[in-house]
């Protein structure tokens, strides 16, 4: 089977905007949309390529959770779903 090649890599990293300083600068990524405050989606200018940029949800799983899903129920109303370490999943809104 032919395939395209790797065109979409997903990085945990500690500093979001660190982090896209550094492969928009280094490789000449451009930032292509936001997905709430915690990940954001470069590429390639003219290629197929997408590297998505997460921030590391550090406090959640330094506590033992997981961090299962986070976006934007409508603009500027975030939220993200954990498990606790009891596998409790709750809802968290800011």
């Amino acid at each position: 089977m032919r395939t395209q090649g790797l065109t979409h890599i997903h990085l945990m990293v500690r500093d979001l905007e660190r982090a896209v300083a550094f492969y928009t600068r280094v490789f000449g990524l451009k930032e292509q949309f936001r997905e709430g405050a915690s990940m954001v989606f470069l590429n390639t200018p003219g290629r197929d390529d997408m590297v998505t940029l997460n921030e590391d949800p550090r406090e959640v799983e330094a506590a033992g959770g997981t961090l299962i899903r986070r976006g934007e129920h409508a603009p500027g109303v975030p939220f993200a779903y954990v498990r606790d370490p009891d596998g409790y999943v709750l809802e968290l809104l800011r």
